[in-house]
């Protein structure tokens, strides 16, 4: 699934095409992707001018004074802006035409993306109960320390919890663990202020470089663009258990922690 990085990668290629757009109309070439797609996005978007294109947590909202459409790539979801006249592919479930002669296109094989509506001055239920941004000042070593007392949970799981942290997903999970030098297996009250303080800036250094380097190609991602993501190139850990630790050089273990695979080194993550 897009992780934050690749969300954040399309929201940057497509938000020049998209703002100070108008909406000429919306194609639905089916009714529904993971859920119904809602009246709105024909009835309420048509006319509107696409004021920014946002993203919270792994969610794209394109804002108009009517409202925002509200979009999740899914599992396999893609997002193009593309000339009018581009023939339609498989998959490529919904357009929202523009006053540009382009149009964006959400093509979805499995169908596991989202195209909702969010009312003026309303949060979508999806968005009220996320946790604050990674790269935002009110994620750091104190908020990390003091949520996580008393937890028993391992610290990986504690912060794949999207309440405690949005868009922090398996990959930048591991590689910011091995940054940190933090053992997945550790329970979450067991970590201290300092290594928190340590856990958060990895976090936020490894999100921020992946962002840049265009997000993490792993089965279906390609950014708005066409182009791949690069950061894969780069995993210190994630996807690599029994190889030989860019440190240390000792086969990284690998284990199922809250059924997600997990991969770290045992002699360099305490």
């Amino acid at each position: 699934m897009p992780e934050l990085p690749e969300v954040e990668t399309t929201r940057r290629g497509l938000a020049p095409h998209l703002e100070g757009r108008r909406v000429v109309t919306a194609i639905l070439r089916r009714p529904d992707l993971r859920w119904p797609i809602p009246l709105q996005i024909e009835d309420t978007l048509p006319g509107e001018r696409i004021d920014a294109v946002r993203r919270r947590a792994k969610y794209l909202l394109l804002d108009t004074a009517a409202g925002s459409a509200l979009l999740h790539l899914g599992m396999s979801g893609s997002l193009r802006v593309l000339p009018a006249d581009t023939p339609v592919r498989a998959h490529d479930h919904v357009d929202l035409l523009l006053d540009s002669d382009q149009v964006l296109r959400f093509n979805d094989p499995r169908r596991f993306g989202c195209l909702l509506w969010q009312a003026p001055g309303e949060t979508h239920e999806l968005l009220r109960d996320l946790g604050p941004e990674p790269l935002s000042d009110a994620f750091d070593s104190d908020y990390l320390f003091e949520l996580s007392r008393g937890r028993k949970a391992p610290v990986k799981t504690f912060l794949m919890d999207q309440r405690v942290v949005v868009g922090v997903g398996n990959i930048y999970v591991a590689e910011a663990l091995f940054a940190a030098g933090v053992s997945p297996l550790r329970a979450a009250g067991k970590v201290s202020r300092d290594r928190y303080g340590e856990l958060a800036a990895s976090i936020k250094d490894i999100l921020a470089y992946a962002i840049q380097r265009g997000g993490t190609t792993l089965r279906d991602f390609i950014s708005p663009d066409g182009a791949p993501g690069y950061f894969e190139q780069e995993l210190s850990a994630y996807g690599r258990g029994g190889e030989p630790c860019p440190r240390c050089g000792r086969p990284l273990k690998q284990a199922s922690i809250g059924q997600r695979t997990t991969v770290w080194c045992g002699h360099c993550q305490r």
